[in-house]
Formats: structure tokens, sequence, C-alpha cells
């Protein structure tokens, strides 16, 4: 059972609020196509949790390939079309929405652009307003603290009194720099066998695959 009370939740957006991982992937997968790269099995998925900035390194750095200026302005376009075409939430996070009363933001690597897009288009949009943090908005994307610090000083909370739900190594790992509790989500089209040791092997206080668990820890959080 969880020990400390939190009065705000920091929700990733990507693989947590929206199963988006695995059309991400092909998008990058497409697009790298058309500029010349079949990208080995794999190679996105070491990028989750990333910006896109830092995706396009890491996988120059583990292919040897690096995408052209022109590449990289097909990215947003070609996961949007795949997108408008296949995103879902993930499943039961709009009912634990609905019902939950406890302050929110969410914290995602991704631009405001595909933030936005994506909570539109899932119909979640509606639980956050204008609560919306991007990594465009710090110098440094996740594993570094800065994005959750900016949120939670946007939101006017103390770091110690968030909790925040990631499905990334990058992002609990950057939650527990900032200070805060991390609670690692395994529900997503792109878990794998080992997800959830990693995430508890990053610093994740607890793991779930299914948001009714993840509803239940946090009511006793706050009980």
């Amino acid at each position: 059972m969880p020990q400390n009370r939190f009065d705000l939740i920091i929700f990733d957006c990507d693989g947590v609020l929206v199963d988006s991982e695995p059309l991400a992937e092909r998008a990058y997968h497409n697009v790298y196509a058309r500029q010349g790269m079949d990208l080995p099995e794999g190679t996105v998925a070491q990028c989750v949790g990333m910006k896109q900035a830092d995706i396009i390194k890491r996988i120059a750095d583990l292919t040897g390939f690096q995408l052209s200026d022109a590449g990289e302005a097909e990215l947003w376009p070609e996961t949007k079309h795949v997108f408008s075409q296949f995103l879902q939430p993930t499943p039961g996070i709009a009912t634990l929405l609905a019902a939950l009363e406890t302050p929110r933001c969410v914290a995602s690597s991704s631009s405001l652009e595909r933030i936005h897009f994506s909570l539109e288009t899932t119909k979640l949009a509606r639980f956050f307003g204008d609560a919306i943090y991007s990594s465009s908005m710090v110098k440094r994307g996740k594993p570094a603290p800065d994005l959750f610090l900016h949120a939670a000083r946007e939101m006017a909370y103390e770091p110690s009194a968030c909790v925040v739900i990631e499905d990334s190594p990058y992002g609990v790992e950057g939650a527990v720099a900032a200070g805060m509790t991390a609670i690692g989500y395994t529900g997503g089209g792109h878990t794998y066998t080992s997800h959830a040791q990693v995430l508890l092997d990053k610093g994740a206080s607890a793991v779930f695959a299914d948001w009714k668990d993840i509803s239940y820890w946090m009511r006793a959080a706050n009980d």
C-alpha cells in the first residue's frame, strides 16, 4: 500500500493515456524506409519515452544512419496520418479519468501539437483542459527531471506531492530524479515480458497493467 498522500497526478501521454507506441513505431519505419533505411526490428522500441530529436539521434547511434532534414519533416505528418486512422485510448483510462477527483496534468515528450491531436482524437482532451506540458517547454527531455518539475511548478504543487504514471524507463527515471513517486503502466500495446521489471529497476514504486488496479492504488494513497 502507498504511504504518501498525492495531490497531483502527472500522466505521460504516449503509451499511458493513448495506445500510440506501436503506431508511432510504424510511422518511423515508414519514413525511414522512404529515406532508404529499413530500421532493424526493435530499434524504435529502444527510444520509447524520448523526445523526437533524441530519438533521431539514438537511431543514428544504433544504425549509423542519420535522418535527413526532409525525412525529419515527414515524421509528424506520417504519424498524424497513422494516428487519425488507428489511435485509441488505453483500455479503461476514460473511466478512471471521469471518476478522478485529484488534480491532474499531462507531461509528455511529444510536441504540443501531437499531444493535443492525440487527446482530441481519443476524446480525452476534456479531462485535462490546458494542463498539458511538453518537452518542448524545457531544455532537457526525459530521463532528465526538467519536464516533471516544470509541470509541478506550473500546477503549483511540490514534487513530493506528485505521482507520475509512466510506461517508459526514461519517464520513470525522470520522475524519480524529480523527487516524485513513479508508477509504471504496462497496459499498452508495446508492452513486453520484462517491461514491469525494467520499470521497477528504474525506481517505480509499483507497476500495473490495468487502470482499475491503478485507481485502487491511488484511492488507498489518498484515504
